[in-house]
């Protein structure tokens, strides 16, 4: 049996879903059963990756696991797979530790590396780019207007869709993949104005990119929730990555047998973020 933690997030509930039609039996750890549901095939284990004392229980039987990168918890889950002697972990790290500056996100996720790795527990690493479903960040904007509002429009990533973190995720824990670590992008290198014009050839809309001064996208991004530090952080990306054409990464392909989702493909699966309807 399979553990799924963080299994209602972009990359969880996918990996939930394929492992279902590949005929493995999936075991969730949440907090709460019923924010989300989950498939009736699907066993539901009510626990938390912070509090050590619902892991023993949720790891129980269980010979593979995916972990959702919780950086404060890891070493709770990390004793408790030792325990049950688990065969594998695949832990979502993230492609910022490959930088030659990783930045805070990508120190983050070292971390946990360094902590796996030291555990003994056999791992696999997943290591993504942006991801696109970011973008639905885009998505109240443009409920209000045809305009997204941000700073360094040309800065471009490889965007990767959750869906094929996910396949890679699931291939990982089928094909008993240990002690790999696997870089994921998407197909192409697009610029934020690049990814707004396919949002808006893709839903019909005439939305456009307008690029406003940092102070302004940094109260923009806080006041949307995210921390003062992780906004510096992530501004300070955008200014080191503008002008610049993003590498693209063969493993999605090389993994799973097929290319990976493109950005296009993305926007019409959740057009219903981005249309007005």
């Amino acid at each position: 049996m399979i553990l799924v933690t963080g299994a209602s997030g972009n990359v969880g509930a996918d990996i939930v879903h394929q492992l279902l039609e590949a005929g493995e039996q999936v075991r969730v750890l949440t907090r709460d059963p019923t924010r989300h549901p989950f498939p009736d095939e699907v066993e539901v284990v009510v626990g938390d990756l912070t509090r050590p004392d619902t892991l023993p229980a949720a790891l129980t039987g269980i010979d593979r696991a995916f972990l959702f990168p919780l950086h404060d918890a890891v070493d709770g889950f990390l004793e408790a797979a030792r325990q049950v002697e688990l065969r594998q972990v695949v832990l979502l790290s993230s492609a910022a530790v490959t930088y030659a500056i990783p930045g805070l996100i990508g120190e983050q996720h070292l971390r946990l590396e360094r902590a796996v790795a030291a555990s003994r527990v056999p791992w696999t690493f997943i290591r993504p780019d942006y991801f696109m479903t970011n973008d639905l960040s885009w998505a109240r904007q443009l409920a209000e207007g045809e305009v997204v509002r941000g700073v360094h429009g040309n800065a471009a990533v490889p965007a990767i869709d959750p869906r094929d973190i996910a396949a890679v995720a699931v291939r990982a824990l089928l094909d008993a993949r240990v002690g790999e670590a696997y870089l994921l992008t998407g197909p192409q290198s697009l610029t934020q104005i690049d990814r707004v014009r396919i949002i808006a050839e893709t839903v019909g809309r005439p939305v456009r990119f307008e690029e406003v001064p940092r102070a302004q996208a940094r109260r923009q991004l806080v006041g949307s929730g995210m921390p003062p530090q992780v906004a510096d952080a992530y501004l300070d990306g955008l200014a080191a990555l503008d002008g610049r054409t993003a590498e693209t990464s063969p493993t999605v392909e090389d993994v799973t047998g097929r290319p990976p989702f493109t950005y296009a493909q993305w926007v019409a699966h959740r057009a219903a973020a981005f249309s007005l309807s």
